[in-house]
């Protein structure tokens, strides 16, 4: 059974990785549903937050279904961490995770997310901060080092553990690298099989199959897998890996009805959540990944993405369900 202190997680849990406009509640309860047995929300700005920043604040909003979940912040200023951590505890998630993973500039510049990997001595003197002042466990999620000449990961994860982190996700690169080239998991390896390692150890990067997630689950030891980009808009992708685990078979890929049926779930807790218009807007952007490999669902996708009222939009949706509902799908 893997633990974060009392968090009980499973044998091998699979873990949403925290996806800024991605992981929101209505997606997070998809994932959900479909056997993830760790969400994490989207990572929130501690500026945002302690400026009482609207869009931050929404990110705090959890709900029973969803648990065990962790909020993930990121930021690089100790006054500012530390009053997102009584935030962030008033919202009461099961653990408080920091962001030392993000590569995008704008983190970056601000010598947060993963620009805080050049910085060390810093990141060590941040993360002893949040572990000393929140009453729940503290996870951190980072990347193997800024760059190929400073993959410190072993290390770095050492001291962590040191000073008081419940468990650790490492993403397989630099951040250099980005998203590019193939994530190095030995190195993960390399900190799981750490003698003085004791808290978990997640590995994260291009886990997009069920037969990848064995392989690796096997070869490099790690306690759980992290999922990120391979859930968008497939949330199917837990069920099938423990399916996989259980009976060395692949499910068949969802029907076009289950994928109908999870974007109009997608679609009606947004606008629930987020309001009509800004609901509407940022579903966009998943309807191409719920029904990408489609043969001809070009013509559909214009219709879901430049309409506007959602009871035609349920009703596109429905035409996608009856157009398709006598092929043979698959998911490439």
């Amino acid at each position: 059974m893997v633990r974060i202190k009392d968090i009980a997680l499973g044998d091998f849990p699979l873990l949403l990785a925290p996806m800024e406009d991605v992981s929101d509640p209505p997606f997070r309860s998809l994932c959900k549903e479909q056997g993830c047995d760790m969400l994490y929300t989207e990572f929130i700005s501690v500026e945002g937050l302690i400026r009482d920043a609207e869009k931050s604040i929404q990110k705090l909003d959890i709900y029973e279904a969803e648990r065990p979940i962790g909020i993930q912040i990121f930021g690089a200023e100790l006054d500012s961490m530390m009053q997102a951590t009584d935030i962030v505890v008033e919202a009461k998630p099961e653990l408080l995770d920091i962001n030392y993973g993000c590569p995008v500039k704008k983190v970056v510049c601000k010598s947060a997310g993963a620009g805080i990997l050049k910085d060390i001595p810093k990141m060590i003197q941040l993360t002893e901060a949040v572990v000393k002042r929140s009453p729940i466990p503290v996870t951190v999620k980072t990347r193997l080092g800024w760059d190929e000449d400073s993959k410190y990961i072993v290390e770095v994860a050492e001291r962590l553990q040191d000073i008081g982190i419940a468990a650790i996700s490492i993403h397989g690169r630099t951040r250099a690298q980005m998203y590019k080239g193939e994530a190095d998991w030995s190195l993960i390896a390399k900190v799981k099989n750490n003698p003085r390692m004791h808290i978990p150890v997640f590995g994260n990067g291009d886990i997009d199959t069920p037969e990848k997630a064995l392989r690796y689950r096997n070869r490099y030891g790690v306690d759980g897998i992290m999922i990120g980009r391979a859930s968008i808009g497939y949330p199917w992708i837990f069920r099938e890996i423990k399916h996989y685990f259980k009976t060395g078979e692949f499910l068949p890929p969802p029907t076009i009805s289950e994928r109908v049926d999870a974007a109009q779930r997608h679609l009606q807790h947004s606008i629930a959540w987020k309001g009509e218009r800004v609901g509407v807007n940022e579903m966009r952007r998943h309807y191409t990944n719920y029904f990408r490999s489609l043969d001809g669902i070009r013509h559909f996708r214009s219709l879901l993405v430049t309409e506007n009222d959602p009871s035609a939009l349920f009703d596109i949706l429905d035409q996608v369900r009856n157009h398709y509902a006598n092929e043979m799908i698959s998911i490439d």
